[in-house]
């Protein structure tokens, strides 16, 4: 399969290394957003570049018939207008605010727990710790408003807060930044009497490019928005 890396930070890099061991080719690395003609002898695009271009990288490869898998956060405002533009192009999209195989699997975890204790919200408090590397550019990360959403919705009503008389989803997100620190996510259901605390430790990024290179495999031939529950088939 030919890969283009779009974003060569950290993250571009391991992905390079990845897709080489398991004997792919990259077909173009760019820092920039991609012409048509710079894609036109790649298979796939894997994007982790900036919340600033992350959206136009997307529709360039959209627009050219380019899949793409996308891993840039803190640009999501643009997520159904993306989802437009593959619906009208028949394109390929998918979107992760964190490929870790483990992270995933974390995801359904939250999602499970918080579906459990949704039946006494009104007993348990909610906590997420985020901790990444200096480098890291949105505050908090995409995992941390991943983790909260899935809490939200499954109706933990104690989280949310009176906003000018009108209920408004919050839950407290507390991100630290420290030097080489990959990724720690830590959620907390707190009552008077008992924590429940969930962990997920991240110690190297070897393990979203991975996961971004399963992802770029999975989609090649398909049509549509999807994300990794898709890649690992969680329900």
């Amino acid at each position: 399969m030919k890969i283009a890396i779009i974003g060569y930070g950290k993250m571009g890099k391991s992905i390079e290394k990845i897709a080489k061991l398991k004997n792919h080719k990259i077909s173009l690395i760019s820092d920039e957003s991609p012409s048509p003609i710079s894609l036109k002898k790649s298979d796939v695009a894997i994007e982790f570049s900036h919340p600033d271009t992350a959206f136009n990288n997307i529709k360039i490869c959209i627009e050219n018939k380019i899949p793409i898998v996308c891993g840039t956060t803190g640009w999501l405002e643009k997520f159904d207008l993306v989802k437009e533009i593959c619906k009208k192009n028949n394109g390929s999209f998918l979107y992760s605010s964190n490929f870790s195989i483990g992270m995933n699997i974390f995801y359904e975890i939250n999602h499970k727990l918080s579906k459990l204790l949704s039946p006494y919200s009104m007993d348990y408090e909610v906590k997420i710790e985020e901790t990444h590397h200096k480098e890291k550019i949105d505050k908090p990360s995409g995992t941390a408003l991943s983790l909260a959403k899935a809490i939200i919705n499954n109706k933990m009503k104690k989280t949310w807060i009176l906003d000018k008389n009108k209920e408004k989803e919050k839950i407290l997100i507390l991100s630290k930044r420290f030097q080489n620190v990959t990724g720690t996510h830590v959620v907390t259901y707190q009552s008077k009497i008992e924590n429940i605390m969930i962990q997920h430790i991240a110690h190297s990024r070897e393990g979203f490019a991975i996961g971004a290179i399963i992802a770029a495999e999975w989609i090649k031939n398909k049509k549509g928005v999807f994300s990794m529950k898709e890649v690992l088939g969680i329900s």
